[in-house]
């Protein structure tokens, strides 16, 4: 027998992935610091399961020159907001918090880009559902996360297949929500992220209908506060913590199963589940520049949002980028890396 989605995995699942999504929560947490030499301290903002786990699971919080102060948010525009209060000088989210905070006039600066396949970002429809391809999706009653990576997946995907949001009916709800209403059959399909997909696909209560590979930019952010920018100490901080993130990342390609063990650990994820994201989605990244294709390409999403009049403004995107870390990363074009047919 298939083993049905655990309920008790909803609400760490919730927390963890919140990070893709546009809906803003007030909900942190102070983590404890992590002890380096000197005074000098990088305010760092962070969700569950993200960089201070795998930095330390990488080993990279070793032999710090400076202190870092964790804070954990549970979704990308609360850590954005901090951000732009000067409460955070850097943290990590994905490719939709940075175009919603730019459209709010936040001051922010787009400081580094990870690379990844787009392969977690799916449409899932139930295993018995009579839909074959995206076109079948008109009329059809769809659950997806307002403003989040899933609702510019789920736009793109209509546009290939000649339909736009007015053609479907879109459900918004958050991810605890919407896979409630998917496994009870109250929608049609669902437009979600990694690591829901691998928990969906694992459990045999659903089947990818298209994903983004190709069709979305697969990118998330390292996103830094300008004052912190100016402070020569903390810039050269904040260079040093990039170093080490880029670091922590060809590790866990490396070395995917002693990850998703941590991962699991730090979710609650089933350690199955954590092990099919890391290989389909978490693992793939690679370091890249932020270059003038990756600026491009959130233009992009920046101008699709502002169009469904979910940005109230034109956001010129390239003004919330700071290229100086840039070294001699690859260009963002760089293939994200596959684990053979788990990729």
């Amino acid at each position: 027998m298939r083993r049905p989605l655990l309920p008790a995995l909803l609400t760490p699942l919730a927390l963890l992935l919140a990070a893709c999504s546009g809906a803003s929560s007030a909900s942190t947490t102070t983590g404890g610091d992590t002890d380096g030499k000197g005074s000098l301290t990088l305010n760092v903002g962070d969700q569950k399961g993200g960089s201070e786990a795998v930095l330390r699971a990488a080993g990279e919080l070793d032999d710090l020159d400076y202190k870092i102060r964790w804070s954990t948010f549970t979704s990308g525009p609360p850590l954005l907001e901090a951000v732009n209060a000067k409460a955070v000088d850097i943290g990590g989210v994905g490719n939709t918090p940075p175009v919603f905070a730019a459209g709010a006039g936040s001051k922010i600066k787009v400081v580094a880009a990870s690379h990844g396949t787009a392969k977690g970002d799916t449409i899932l429809v139930p295993n018995d559902s009579a839909l074959r391809k995206p076109a079948e999706l008109k009329g059809k009653a769809i659950a997806v996360a307002q403003g989040s990576s899933a609702h510019y997946q789920l736009v793109a995907s209509l546009k290939k297949a000649g339909l736009g949001l007015d053609d479907v009916k879109v459900k918004y709800l958050q991810p605890a929500d919407a896979l409630a209403a998917f496994t009870s059959g109250k929608v049609d399909a669902w437009a979600v992220w990694d690591p829901y997909t691998s928990q969906v696909l694992r459990a045999d209560q659903g089947r990818v209908l298209t994903d983004g590979d190709g069709l979305t930019n697969g990118l998330a952010f390292q996103v830094a506060a300008p004052a912190a920018l100016a402070d020569k100490k903390k810039s050269a901080a904040i260079k040093d913590y990039l170093d080490r993130l880029r670091r922590a990342q060809n590790w866990v390609y490396k070395h995917p199963d002693q990850w998703a063990k941590v991962w699991a650990k730090e979710t609650g994820l089933p350690y199955e589940v954590a092990l099919d994201a890391v290989k389909r989605t978490n693992g793939t990244r690679v370091t890249v520049a932020v270059d003038k294709a990756v600026i491009a390409s959130e233009q992009q999403i920046a101008d699709t949002f502002s169009q469904l009049k979910l940005i109230p403004r034109k956001v010129d995107f390239s003004t919330f980028v700071d290229t100086r870390f840039n070294g001699e990363l690859p260009p963002s074009s760089t293939a994200p890396r596959t684990y053979g047919k788990e990729s």
